[in-house]
């Protein structure tokens, strides 16, 4: 198989025009799955169990007749991991306990201060930090088997304090990932429901006889998941709606040409439309990574599904300097960044936007997956520019504390009476003059 993937230039005068055609990505679903997912949202939110159940029956090819036979015991989490092989606990718990430790630190705590400025005596002001009551965990299932999602999305909020993890995952034909479920176990999930597609996330969005709603839903999914998350939105909270897996290489040439062309398969073995590019400042390196491209892709064993996106997403493009590499990054705004360069360093406050950066030729974007401990769930599709990477945070809310004192609301009453005057509200105003004396 050859493998064919442009080679651009930002010496090119429709340059910027070329990119941004590149990263193009229609992210919306067709009509027929808008349709489908509109039909099955109402169906489970008028008849609950029964819904999921038959959706359950015809999609997943189970049979069951009652949502008692999808829950799972947590006796079957614990059996899955026990029956791991030492390697593959070890590795589980190893990762676990990473993504544990960095995600402590992001805990959010409340906080309160005394108002100290003229005429507020006695007034005080703060924020108040609340764990989100109940969550529901999207997980891709059958043969699609991605523990590390359980982690990424478990880990954080258990560290966060949510009252009750409810984890939905398919089992088409009764297919179970293990390693899954095990991860449910390390984790502490508290419910698992064999249900997935559409119908799982309406579910969860508006509960049913047997599963509560949920107050958020995260986790990935196919289009009819990412549909069904887009429209119950509002309902409940989401994490996101991810697009293609993307990473983008900025090197100067000092690296691995063969460590660079698997970084690029890496991204691109996860579907057809994610995207791997490489800014680099040495034409030379390109033509090699290019020889390793060509070289190593027959080896794969998703050498189709690399090709493809190299071919239609994938792009080698030589840039003038670094600081000009840092300007197409931030343009690009990518899920991944990885700084391939002798001393990466001095180039990180370039970097205005970008998921997540990993830093030196090491750090290779694979072992944030699973193991380096930042989350893996990253802003796609440009949105880094004004997103954040899945964390504690998304599973605490804040809420404001308000306590004015009796003089603190003769100075703070004049200030709203104006400005509410001026609205033309004037309830508004009346509510605030009444405190006033005199």
């Amino acid at each position: 198989m050859s493998a064919q993937i442009r080679r651009l230039s930002s010496a090119e005068p429709d340059f910027i025009a070329t990119l941004d055609a590149l990263l193009a990505f229609e992210g919306s679903t067709d009509a027929a799955i808008e349709q489908a997912v509109g039909d099955i949202l109402t169906n489970v939110r008028k008849n609950g169990d029964a819904a999921v159940v038959e959706y359950t029956r015809r999609f997943d090819h189970l049979d069951v007749s009652d949502m008692a036979a999808l829950e799972l015991p947590r006796a079957d989490l614990e059996a899955a991991l026990a029956g791991l092989s030492d390697e593959q606990r070890q590795a589980l718990e190893a990762a676990a306990a990473r993504v544990r430790t960095y995600h402590e630190r992001q805990v959010l705590e409340s906080w309160r201060y005394n108002d100290e400025s003229a005429g507020m005596a006695g007034t005080r002001l703060g924020q108040k930090v609340t764990p989100l009551d109940r969550v529901g965990l999207y997980v891709p299932g059958g043969r699609a088997s991605y523990p590390s999602s359980v982690l990424m999305n478990a880990i954080p909020a258990k560290v966060a304090g949510v009252g009750e993890l409810i984890m939905v995952v398919p089992t088409p034909r009764g297919e179970r990932s293990q390693l899954v479920l095990a991860a449910a176990a390390i984790t502490g999930v508290d419910r698992v429901f064999t249900i997935g597609g559409a119908q799982a996330v309406a579910a969860l969005a508006y509960g049913t006889q047997t599963i509560p709603q949920v107050d958020k839903i995260v986790g990935p999914g196919n289009a009819y998941v990412a549909s069904a998350k887009r429209r119950v939105f509002g309902t409940v909270g989401i994490d996101m709606v991810a697009g293609p897996s993307e990473v983008l290489i900025i090197s100067d040439g000092t690296g691995n040409p063969d460590w660079v062309a698997m970084d690029l398969f890496a991204q691109a073995e996860h579907d057809e439309l994610a995207q791997s590019i490489l800014l680099c400042t040495d034409e030379d390196f390109i033509a090699r990574v290019e020889t390793s491209i060509a070289r190593l892709l027959p080896e794969m064993p998703r050498r189709d599904t690399i090709a493809t996106s190299l071919a239609n997403r994938g792009a080698l493009v030589l840039v003038r300097d670094l600081a000009e590499a840092c300007e197409v990054a931030n343009r690009i705004a990518p899920e991944h960044l990885e700084l391939s360069l002798a001393d990466p360093y001095q180039w990180i406050d370039q970097i205005r936007h970008a998921g997540a950066i990993f830093i030196g030729h090491y750090s290779v974007e694979a072992l944030g997956d699973y193991c380096a401990g930042p989350n893996h769930v990253l802003p796609t599709m440009r949105s880094a520019r004004f997103s954040s990477p899945l964390g504690v945070y998304d599973f605490q809310k804040r809420t404001s504390l308000i306590d004015i004192s009796e003089q603190g609301a003769q100075t703070l009453g004049r200030i709203a009476s104006v400005l509410a005057h001026g609205e033309g509200l004037q309830a508004h105003a009346r509510s605030a003059e009444m405190r006033l004396k005199g």
